[in-house]
């Protein structure tokens, strides 16, 4: 039986160019970063091209520019925590959405303690918030913006650009979690009109465990943590040296697939969509139906919860999701589809469906066979 893998808005496989990039300096180039001897000396140039790759896979304008993380959730909290708490004197009120991951909310609500305040701006029902909404919630004492690419789990693209020309004439800098568009829709840091961005190197078919941030120069960050001088003593700590080498390859790579992969996952999606609705019915989507992530489709089941329909896939080896893999594990309503306006039943038959490099009309067939039976099966038991 085939193994199909559905759930790339997870995480994704490493292809074999990342891996065979990662091994020498798992091997034999195994010296720190930091170290002035010729063994430090290499791990160190490596990732220097590492950071340059990562830099012009973003249209940044300096390697400089590029600060590597643990994750893009740890990217995520030195953007917000460490932007808000250097800029305290100049304001307290930062922005951002309803719909962000985690690792923004919780950022927030954090601030929320030291004193900041946070207005979380609503969405409308396709997931979308309005140029008009951020305007408005502005104020003389806003500092940061933060407002997520494309949404992690019903894959709306929001309007980055449109919203960072209207900061361009307010005091306030902008943030922008890319994590999950990196790598699906062409990026560029200067069109995009951010003065941060966040992503992660295992949603692009690099390794777990690393990260970036892209930090504009002449933006001040204050560090999380506190040690040597490791990225400018932005983000101090020993330089996950083979990590970040194969996240360099992966989004050098991805980089220059990125338009014909999104052309050609575009159209399984809407292949998916069009078989799904026409033979199985009963289905809502979720998100918006064309402003949406090529490889993301996230539907609601009539009458049947999504955990249930993701199980009867599981024993046939498809794997999909019923949520953001962040909050797997919490059975609760998805606080995206909840402040789209979802009614929390509906929430609860969410089902995401994420393509990606290795998936084709030959599995997105026998997935599509496999969920017709396992919906009949599920709604003949209520």
């Amino acid at each position: 039986m085939e193994r199909i893998y559905l759930d790339y808005g997870a995480t994704s496989p490493m292809r074999s160019e990342a891996i065979e990039a990662m091994i020498p300096f798992l091997k034999s180039e195994f010296g720190n970063s930091g170290s002035i001897h010729d063994l430090g000396q290499r791990a160190n140039d490596a990732i220097q091209m590492a950071r340059s790759q990562i830099m012009h896979a973003l249209g940044a304008e300096t390697p400089r520019e590029i600060v590597f993380t643990s994750s893009g959730t740890e990217a995520n909290n030195l953007a917000i925590l460490g932007f808000a708490r250097k800029h305290r004197q100049k304001g307290t009120h930062i922005i951002t959405t309803q719909i962000e991951h985690p690792s923004i909310l919780e950022a927030c609500h954090f601030l929320e303690k030291e004193g900041f305040t946070v207005t979380y701006l609503p969405v409308d029902s396709t997931g979308m918030v309005t140029v008009q909404e951020v305007q408005n919630a502005l104020t003389d004492q806003t500092i940061l913006v933060s407002i997520m690419a494309a949404n992690n789990e019903v894959g709306t693209i929001q309007p980055i650009s449109e919203i960072g020309k209207v900061l361009k004439n307010h005091q306030a800098y902008f943030h922008t979690d890319a994590i999950q568009f990196f790598g699906k829709i062409p990026v560029c840091v200067k069109e995009l009109g951010v003065d941060l961005l966040s992503i992660g190197s295992h949603k692009i078919y690099g390794p777990k465990g690393v990260g970036a941030l892209y930090i504009r120069k002449g933006v001040r960050i204050e560090p999380l943590l506190h040690g040597g001088g490791q990225e400018r003593a932005i983000r101090p700590s020993t330089l996950n040296t083979p990590a970040i080498v194969s996240f360099g390859v992966a989004a050098q790579l991805v980089a220059e697939e990125v338009k014909e992969e999104a052309k050609r996952l575009t159209k399984l999606r809407e292949y998916t969509w069009y078989r799904i609705r026409q033979e199985i019915g009963d289905v809502e989507l979720n998100g918006h139906p064309t402003n949406r992530l090529p490889n993301n489709l996230n539907l609601s089941f009539q009458r049947v919860e999504g955990q249930a329909i993701l199980l009867e896939l599981n024993r046939e080896q498809i794997y999909v999701s019923s949520g953001s893999a962040c909050s797997a594990g919490k059975h609760r309503a998805s606080h995206v589809l909840q402040a789209m306006g979802k009614r929390e039943e509906i929430a609860y038959q969410s089902v995401r469906i994420t393509l990606g490099k290795e998936t084709d009309q030959t599995q997105i067939d026998r997935f599509i066979d496999v969920l017709k039976q396992a919906l009949h099966y599920l709604r003949m038991l209520i």
